[in-house]
């Protein structure tokens, strides 16, 4: 348990570091939204439901059988068991304990209860991560035409937007407009804006390898402030490179670190992930074949969802298991009154509650 919890407070602390000091991540923040931060299908926008459903049920349940099970071994009364809904949805399981059991059971009996929930959840983390890295294993690149070495690739557009009258289409790649070549989403904002009112040749790639021209021609009352083009854009990826790129994540190299959190970023938020939805086409597998994004963003949620419910829980707060367990260690080795120790506990809760608070409300403070 500790283990786990100095892996959380690490990256909260990281995390706030990260905020204050950059810009850039404050704003990432920011255009994510709050609901970013809730680990709720159906609230938070860039859960895909169907995946972090059953990720969840399946990571919920595992957390409570760990803690129902050793309980049972310690002979500690397991008082009622059941199915958690939120919304009529089943988003897991519950065990219920006996508390009295469990306050008269040893410091070593409690911490082996509290701590088997947490560690499930980091083991089939663990069990996830290392089979998506063996579905990935097995992608190769789907022989296409040329990848341009600039541009942005569209793997959206919205029906009725500029970019559906001028017959750009998901899969193009953007070259330029007039004489400004694009390489990235700021370039394209900073050129479509500067272009207002006027009249400018486009250039773009299709899918199929075919090079179009043709006019764009941007009405002069168009609001800057709000997408122009109407699409949805990514740096144009060469699919070989987007594999070995990630598949060198799961890897450790002391002489080229990487940062293996960019496995925590969901495919939802990173199209270049190969199993992301606009990723996925451009690969086949020699073993799973069609199914492979299926089976590997189901293996991504089971890991995501597991690390961050194991993490959390493993926190010095009061209600969680990492709390209940500081609480009884710090009762346990203390010659202090009860009182004072409940003051203390209380103490440490409050202040992890305030750094927890201030990790997710930072990106929205003026500074």
């Amino acid at each position: 348990m500790p283990a786990i919890t100095v892996t959380m407070i690490f990256l909260i602390i990281t995390g706030l570091a990260f905020a204050i000091s950059n810009v850039s991540v404050r704003e990432n923040a920011r255009a994510i939204g709050p609901l970013g931060n809730l680990l709720i299908p159906g609230l938070n926008p860039f859960l895909p439901i169907s995946y972090t459903l059953f990720a969840l049920i399946i990571s919920v349940f595992i957390h409570e059988a760990g803690h129902g099970i050793v309980a049972r071994v310690y002979g500690i009364k397991v008082e009622s068991t059941g199915i958690a809904f939120v919304l009529f949805v089943p988003v897991g399981a519950f065990v219920n304990l006996d508390k009295e059991g469990l306050e008269k059971a040893t410091l070593k009996e409690k911490s082996a209860v509290l701590t088997a929930g947490p560690l499930n959840n980091m083991i089939l983390a663990a069990i996830s991560i290392a089979l998506l890295f063996v579905v990935v294993s097995t992608l190769n690149p789907i022989p296409t035409q040329d990848i341009p070495k600039n541009g942005l690739e569209i793997n959206s557009i919205t029906k009725g937007s500029l970019a559906e009258k001028i017959g750009l289409s998901n899969g193009s790649s953007i070259l330029s407009i007039g004489q400004t070549e694009i390489r990235s989403q700021m370039e394209l904002s900073q050129s479509l804006r500067s272009n207002i009112g006027k009249q400018a040749q486009i250039t773009w790639q299709d899918k199929d390898g075919k090079q179009i021209t043709n006019t764009l021609s941007i009405p002069a009352d168009t609001d800057p402030t709000k997408p122009i083009l109407g699409v949805m854009t990514v740096p144009t990826v060469d699919p070989s490179l987007a594999l070995e790129s990630y598949k060198k994540y799961f890897m450790f190299d002391i002489n080229e670190p990487r940062n293996i959190l960019a496995l925590l970023l969901p495919p939802t938020l990173n199209a270049a992930v190969p199993f992301s939805d606009f990723m996925a086409p451009k690969y086949e597998s020699n073993i799973f074949g069609t199914s492979f994004p299926i089976i590997a963003n189901t293996l991504f949620w089971l890991w995501f969802i597991n690390l961050n419910l194991g993490l959390f829980n493993a926190l010095p707060i009061a209600i969680l298991d990492g709390g209940q367990l500081y609480g009884s260690l710090i009762e346990s080795r203390s010659r202090i009154d009860k009182n004072r120790l409940k003051q203390i506990s209380s103490a440490v809760s409050t202040t992890m509650i305030i750094i927890v608070v201030m990790w997710l409300l930072l990106p929205y403070l003026p500074f």
